[in-house]
């Protein structure tokens, strides 16, 4: 984005146009948690552990992110898909250094998608992104625009952002970190909802630059810690709300919801839940 900036310069001020990569307006942080990493981009992988009907959606929602100068993402095997026992697409267990994204039907249990992510103070370790096609196979959910909000949505969160607004009820954003009732914009029950809300917009990038802006020591990708703390990363299912620790946030609509579940030995689990309406 080019911005024009005043400086001064021996009493005299100039105006330069430079391109910069993260204007202050950006406020959309997930606490500021983030990948640590020794320069930008980072590149972070996301296993594929979804089904075909998923496939081309969680391919636009990578190629959307890696617009960001701060990230690059890599489909590659999910864990889930190539590991016999108890790691299935329905435990969806983390992968240490990326974030696995499954789905399956995970049951009527009221959410759509839920993101968490394992944090280590204030670097993310792990993640794990699940949809829910107990939902996405009804007639509301099954379409490409509730597909694409949701996954776009919830990877965005795995990098540690937050939504942009949480009201269903007023008009799109422009952005997959925007609820809404109408993903792909438009008139919907007699309310004119506007652009759709299927891709990430400028905002997002520019908050993805300012929560990466400084360098670490070391990179998540890289780590083997399990980031799961006193507590087994197989004894946490994420897709159990008893599982996800207290309630530390709720939108005005109770559509959305944030769990914070304390590991032990300095390991946090966070749980980002969109509800169905």
């Amino acid at each position: 984005m080019t911005k024009t900036i005043v400086a001064s310069v021996s009493g005299f001020l100039m105006l330069s146009a430079l391109f910069v990569a993260a204007p202050a307006l950006a406020d959309h942080s997930w606490g500021m948690y983030h990948w640590a990493r020794t320069a930008n981009p980072l590149t972070l992988n996301l296993g594929d552990n979804v089904s075909p009907t998923w496939d081309a959606h969680l391919a636009a929602a990578s190629s959307d992110w890696s617009i960001s100068e701060a990230l690059d993402t890599a489909i590659v095997a999910g864990k889930t898909n190539a590991t016999k026992g108890r790691n299935t697409p329905k435990n969806c267990l983390p992968t240490s250094g990326r974030v696995e994204v499954c789905s399956t039907r995970y049951g009527s249990n009221g959410w759509l998608g839920i993101a968490s992510i394992w944090v280590s103070g204030s670097h993310i370790t792990q993640g794990t992104v699940k949809l829910n096609d107990t939902y996405f196979n009804i007639a509301k959910y099954n379409t490409s625009a509730w597909r694409q909000l949701v996954v776009c949505q919830e990877i965005g969160h795995t990098f540690g952002l937050d939504h942009q607004d949480e009201d269903f009820n007023n008009q799109n954003l422009g952005t997959c970190m925007d609820y809404t009732n109408a993903p792909a914009g438009g008139v919907v029950g007699g309310f004119e909802y506007g652009i759709s809300n299927e891709h990430p917009n400028t905002h997002d990038w520019d908050q993805l630059a300012l929560i990466y802006s400084h360098a670490d020591s070391f990179v998540s990708s890289l780590s083997k810690t399990s980031g799961s703390g006193a507590a087994s990363v197989a004894d946490v299912d994420t897709s159990n709300p008893r599982e996800w620790g207290r309630a530390i946030r709720a939108s005005r609509d109770g559509h959305s919801s944030l769990y914070e579940r304390n590991l032990g030995n300095g390991q946090t689990l966070f749980t980002f839940v969109v509800w169905t309406q």
